[in-house]
């Protein structure tokens, strides 16, 4: 029997450093899914009180993450109650001083603009010390580059970096990025992902789809050990690239449309 990691603990590994989020969070508007990790060598399971900041629930916005997220050391996520009102004279937070102050004006939160929720997607990477303000979805296989402050929403599978953050680079081509958010791997059942580890871990999507020249068809797949991950053929032997691969693991018709 195949020992698979448990999402549900808090500490995975012998280091200390990493902790799976999901199993650290109290606050009901966090939600994080299996396997997203935080890293931090001062003490991961602090993330919601240290990483998470301005958070009052009673406010209404949400924070979620989805799952294999890789949150690097001092990733902030600024929520909704850290704005001031806008649309005064002044930006000054009288009420919360109490006394003569809060009984001239109303509510503090009641007054802030509405960013919406923060939606992290699946299989995101954020670099170390990103900060990422109230209100933004990252889409599914994004990267964030350290230092950056995210402020705008970012699309799945590309590159963001810089303060604010911009596009640097789209990780594949179109098709294979539609091929990969149909697939959605994370939430492959645990042996059915454990057969496709070869698959999502060859360091050809690096040479030939992760560079520059981002395109699927130059995609081959080489290594016999992921042909049982095929569940019907698409391609002649040999000549299935990844895209192909990605095709044959979604769900037969009449559930694919």
């Amino acid at each position: 029997m195949n020992h698979i990691p448990s999402p549900d603990v808090l500490f995975p590994n012998e280091y200390g450093t990493t902790c799976f989020l999901k199993n650290c969070i109290t606050a009901p508007n966090i939600t994080v899914g299996d396997y997203t990790y935080y890293d931090d060598a001062g003490g991961p399971a602090g993330f919601e009180r240290n990483n998470v900041l301005f958070n009052y629930p009673e406010f209404g916005d949400r924070l979620v993450i989805g799952k294999f997220c890789a949150i690097a050391s001092g990733t902030q996520f600024i929520m909704g109650p850290a704005n001031h009102r806008l649309s005064s004279v002044t930006t000054y937070p009288f009420s919360v001083f109490g006394g003569a102050w809060s009984e001239r004006v109303p509510d503090h939160l009641s007054q802030l603009p509405r960013k919406g929720d923060t939606v992290v997607g699946n299989d995101v990477w954020i670099g170390r010390e990103s900060v990422i303000l109230p209100g933004v979805t990252i889409g599914d296989g994004a990267i964030i580059a350290a230092y950056s402050v995210v402020s705008r929403d970012v699309p799945p599978y590309t590159v963001y970096g810089g303060d604010p953050a911009r596009l640097l680079r789209r990780r594949f081509d179109e098709e294979l990025t539609a091929l990969l958010l149909a697939w959605r791997w994370w939430d492959l059942p645990p042996e059915e992902l454990l057969e496709a580890l070869p698959l999502l871990c060859d360091p050809a999507w690096s040479g030939s789809a992760c560079g520059f020249g981002n395109s699927a068809a130059r995609c081959r797949a080489r290594s016999p050990e992921i042909a049982p991950f095929c569940i019907r053929p698409v391609a002649p032997a040999g000549r299935m690239g990844y895209n192909g691969l990605i095709q044959a693991a979604l769900p037969a018709p009449p559930y694919r449309r």
